[in-house]
Order: structure tokens, then C-alpha cells, then sequence
């Protein structure tokens, strides 16, 4: 005969379920703002409300989620691991709702959007608004916003879904990104036409140190790369002139004996106008550049910008062809 047994007890968790809906309201804009601002006192600046107000919204999040998500300290606050999470949930959920609207939008045939772009100097200033002009032939009712960054700059406004696409040149892959096209943006030498370097295939940095240098500013890439280059050949930069924009070292460099040092797309332009010319570093440094078109990993892209990153990786690949085919004559 069986015994019968005592059901046995399943011991439940004490803690209470997660509100879900403090997930779309006004507490994750304050969040946001706070990640945004570094403190609660900048961020209820930029919100135009009292800073007790946003801290009690962030109190109230911590409660719902039964976590911490600010490292506070003396000089502001910075999220945790768990506020990185938040943070990264809230950008995508913005952007997947302006997706969303955009598509709406063409469902009703109206052939619109936007795509913000964040680049690096070089790209910004005249390599981009021809693509555009370009792209805008097809599909006029597209809008655009490009903006001019640093490298590390434009890294970052792409993982915070401020901008779209980044157009920017890398020395390694960055964290949260999704790389679109990539190929070789090899450093060259930038000279006036008549300079004694400019009859030559190849220089080395040995060579054009042995002038005056019109150098970009210490947080570019570039210059790091000349840098480190330059360190372990023991040469020594003969510095004329520093800045932290490009087109002034060109304009500078086009009138004088001075060199300096770019990649060849932010270059098309004025060597057409014939009043520099550019000549390839043998420097394995100076090659080891790449250009990039970044994009949020993980993001499904609104239309409008998918269209564009296959533009302008098609405009690209064409570029390349035809250098291949001058080369090749």
C-alpha cells in the first residue's frame, strides 16, 4: 500500500513584479537626459524643470528595476552596466518610432525622410555634400543634416542614435558599431605643385621632415599615427604650423614649402584645381588608415537611410574601379 506523500512547497520570490510602463513614460526621458548631461542638476537645466523632479524620477526607476544605475560621484554621475543596458534599450526605441513613422509615411506615398550624418572634417566639408547632390537626383524629397566631428566624436553620436551614419576614418574597430563599407584611406603627403617633393612616386617621412610641417591637432588620428611613426624613426617634426581644422594646413601648405598630411577623398577637389598635389607615403604607419561607413549595430534602419548606405558604398566602389582603370593605363 502507498504512503501518501506530503505535496511539496515551491517557494516563491518575495519581489515584485516590474512596472513596465515606467519603460515609456516620462521617468526614461529624464534617464536619458541624465546620461546624457552627466548630473541631475545640467539635466533638469537642459529639461527646464527642478532638479528634485528628475531625481525623483531616476528614484523611481532604480525602485521599479530593484537596481542601481548611476555611479555617483563627486562631480556628476555616469551610468553602471545596468544603466548602459537602459540607456541602449531607450535609443533604439526612439529610433525604431522615428523608423516606424518614416514607413508609415511612404505607405502613403509620400517620398520623404531624413538622414542625419556625423563625419570627420574631410568627408564633411566636400566629399559628402557631392554624394548628396547626387543621391537628391533620384530622391529629391530626402532630407539631410551632416555634421562635422572629430574621429571619436563621430563614434559616439553614432552608438547614442544622434546621428545615422558616421563618414570617418579608423585605426581599429570601435565598440556598438556596425561597419557598412570599409576599404584603405592610406595618409599621403599634401604640397604645393612646384615643391621639390612633388616630381616623386613615393616619399618617406624621412624625407618631409626635412621641411617646414603644417601639422593637424594632436587628437586626430592622423596625427597620432605621424606621431608614432615618427618616434620610432627618431625623426624630429619641424613644425610651421598647427591646427585643429584641415582646409587651413592645405590653403597654408598650397603657398609655401611646408608639407602636410591627408587622405586622398578629402583631397579630389583641390587637386583638380591644380594647386596642390599629393604623393603616397612608403611609411607601413601611414597605410594602416581605414575609411568607414558606420551605422548602430543592431539597428534596422529607417529607409531613407538604408537607400543611402547603399548610395554611397555603390558611389564608392565606382570610385575605386575607376582608380584602377587610370592605374592601370
Amino acid at each position: 500500500m502507498n504512503t501518501p506523500t506530503t505535496p511539496r512547497t515551491t517557494r516563491t520570490s518575495t519581489r515584485k513584479p516590474v512596472n513596465l510602463r515606467v519603460l515609456q513614460e516620462v521617468a526614461l526621458r529624464y534617464f536619458m537626459e541624465v546620461v546624457r548631461a552627466g548630473s541631475v542638476t545640467e539635466a533638469a537645466n537642459r529639461l527646464d524643470v527642478a532638479p528634485s523632479a528628475v531625481s525623483r524620477q531616476i528614484g523611481r526607476l532604480e525602485r521599479e528595476l530593484d537596481t542601481l544605475l548611476f555611479e555617483r560621484k563627486a562631480r556628476g554621475m555616469t551610468p553602471n552596466a545596468a544603466g548602459e543596458l537602459l540607456a541602449a534599450h531607450a535609443r533604439r526605441a526612439w529610433l525604431d518610432v522615428e523608423r516606424v513613422a518614416e514607413e508609415i509615411l511612404a505607405l502613403r506615398g509620400l517620398r520623404t525622410g531624413e538622414v542625419r550624418i556625423a563625419a570627420t572634417e574631410g568627408f564633411a566639408h566636400e566629399y559628402l555634400p557631392s554624394v548628396v547632390i547626387g543621391f537628391q537626383k533620384t530622391w529629391p524629397g530626402i532630407r539631410f543634416a551632416i555634421d562635422m566631428f572629430a574621429q571619436a566624436e563621430v563614434a559616439r553620436r553614432v552608438r547614442d542614435g544622434e546621428v545615422d551614419i558616421g563618414v570617418t576614418v579608423s585605426l581599429s574597430s570601435e565598440r556598438g558599431l556596425k561597419v557598412e563599407h570599409r576599404h584603405p584611406s592610406p595618409i599621403m603627403a599634401v604640397m604645393a605643385i612646384d615643391h621639390p617633393m612633388a616630381v616623386r612616386r613615393l616619399v618617406s617621412l624621412a624625407q618631409v621632415t626635412a621641411y617646414p610641417l603644417a601639422l593637424p591637432s594632436k587628437v586626430s588620428t592622423l596625427r597620432q599615427l605621424l606621431d608614432i611613426s615618427c618616434s620610432r624613426q627618431g625623426l624630429l617634426c619641424n613644425e610651421a604650423i598647427t591646427s585643429n581644422h584641415l582646409y587651413p594646413l592645405i590653403n597654408y601648405v598650397s603657398e609655401s614649402q611646408a608639407i602636410t598630411f591627408c587622405g586622398e577623398a578629402a583631397l579630389r577637389r583641390r587637386l583638380v584645381e591644380g594647386r596642390i598635389t599629393a604623393v603616397p607615403l612608403r611609411d607601413r604607419e601611414m597605410n594602416e588608415r581605414h575609411f568607414e561607413v558606420q551605422t548602430l549595430a543592431g539597428r534596422h534602419l529607417p529607409e531613407a537611410v538604408r537607400t543611402f548606405v547603399a548610395f554611397l558604398r555603390e558611389h564608392i566602389l565606382e570610385e575605386e574601379r575607376q582608380g584602377q582603370q587610370v592605374a592601370a593605363r
